[in-house]
């Protein structure tokens, strides 16, 4: 690896931002996909995809099968979503910072943190787990460089993460108000990189 590609891999630190697939990235299962970055270093990232609801998944069949009787109907009916394609029989739920798990809970910045204990479910089918959440089944990975080399052809493009575009918007129009965003006209994005 050269010094250029160890420096702009050390400059480059997406932890807490939002990636957005740009059309034509080649990769089908990241179509249309908005991934909020969970950790991202020299040893690679690690992120949660928001826009992809699991389909007729809900929440209630998860505490069903783990044996956890909710207090709420209102909470039992969240959608699962499709995290990732890494482990995707293991849970993480993305949620606000206001809540801390009792066995752990990454603080991935002020407004955001991610747990994959237990516990989170425990709390949040007895009401008192964090004020939003999002739960997903898998996650997506990059080895060290693999998500700077696709950034750099043109497979993502970046922006700052909000809660209300995270956890409030509809998983449907998340990707174009994503873009929208970022001042970018979804029918206005092609599939190619250009180079000057």
């Amino acid at each position: 690896m050269d010094q250029a590609t160890t420096r702009r891999r050390n400059q480059m630190d997406l932890t807490g931002k939002l990636l957005i697939a740009m059309p034509g990235m080649g990769d089908m299962r990241f179509e249309h996909t908005v991934i909020y970055l969970c950790s991202h270093s020299d040893d690679g990232a690690m992120g949660l995809i928001v826009n992809k609801a699991a389909v007729d998944v809900r929440l209630a069949e998860l505490l069903k099968q783990l044996e956890i009787k909710p207090e709420s109907e209102e909470r039992a009916n969240l959608p699962i979503h499709f995290g990732g394609p890494v482990e995707t029989a293991r849970g993480f739920v993305l949620h606000t910072a206001d809540y801390d798990a009792s066995l752990h809970s990454m603080h991935v910045d002020e407004a955001f943190s991610m747990t994959a204990t237990l516990d989170i479910l425990e709390d949040i089918a007895a009401g008192r787990g964090p004020r939003k959440v999002l739960m997903m089944l898998g996650y997506a990975g990059w080895g060290p460089g693999q998500l700077e080399d696709e950034i750099a052809k043109n497979g993502w493009l970046t922006t700052d993460a909000s809660q209300d575009l995270v956890f409030d918007v509809d998983d449907n129009t998340k990707w174009e108000a994503a873009l929208q965003s970022l001042g970018v006209d979804p029918l206005s994005l092609s599939g190619s990189a250009g180079h000057a």
